[in-house]
């Protein structure tokens, strides 16, 4: 199976041509480190009519409703094979189409509404959630690097039915956030573009930040843009290597 490497500010996917049907446990072989290509997730792309169409699945091979980055590189990949007319089109995502434009050295993507919700108090912390396609839970800490993400998302998982993507943030300035995320399914990454709306819409929400900001991520910098009842991610992404699966 032919596929190619991708990644948006450090979070990774293997991407797949398709119409096509991988069982859980494939795509789960697919992106283990050890013993696969290795992912964050799998992306597979295909042509729907006149546009083309993304599905995602997180490592563990279960399906998920968007990702930001995964939408990016798709975007990428589909102007590199020539599958699109030029730089600006719509991807067919499923929670909607998703407008996207490619330039040499980014990728600006359509993520759509942001809905922030309820606050939740989860033991000493308080989370807002949000819902950008996919649920968040955003929550602000005074100290990123010693934070206890995981033991804290592990705990937040058996609050929710579908699981929850889990952000601590930091609000560095009304234009700048900087922030960690543990996606469910995966895991701590390096990057989240729905997370990083989910954060910036928290902020906008909350008066601490403007519609237009800097999220700071361990994988690189991205913008994030809240206006007219959307929201835009732009950031790099790039095509790492292709090749053939043999498992």
């Amino acid at each position: 199976m032919r596929f190619w490497k991708m990644e948006g500010l450090g979070n990774d996917f293997v991407v797949v041509t398709g119409p096509r049907s991988c069982s859980t446990s494939q795509i789960a072989a697919l992106c283990d480190r050890r013993r696969g290509i290795g992912a964050d997730g799998l992306l597979v792309l295909s042509e729907s009519g006149e546009r083309i169409r993304m599905t995602y699945f997180n490592a563990d091979g279960s399906p998920a409703e968007m990702c930001g980055n995964g939408l990016r590189c798709v975007a990428r990949l589909a102007t590199e094979l020539g599958m699109v007319a030029g730089p600006q089109f719509i991807v067919e995502t499923p929670v909607g189409p998703r407008r996207v434009q490619v330039s040499e050295a980014e990728v600006t993507a359509e993520l759509g509404p942001a809905v922030v919700g309820e606050h939740r108090r989860i033991g000493d912390r308080l989370f807002q959630l949000v819902s950008v396609g996919n649920p968040h839970a955003v929550t602000w800490v005074s100290d990123l690097e010693h934070v206890p993400l995981e033991s804290t998302a592990a705990t937040l998982q058996e609050e929710f039915v579908d699981g929850v993507n889990v952000e601590m943030a930091v609000v560095d300035s009304p234009h700048r956030i900087s922030m960690r995320v543990w996606e469910r399914g995966v895991g701590e990454t390096a990057a989240c573009g729905t997370g990083a709306v989910a954060a910036a819409s928290v902020g906008l929400a909350q008066g601490l930040t403007q519609n237009e900001v800097e999220i700071r991520l361990p994988g690189g910098m991205a913008r994030v843009r809240l206006e007219d009842g959307t929201s835009w991610i732009t950031g790099p992404a790039r095509l790492v290597y292709r090749g053939e699966w043999m498992g």
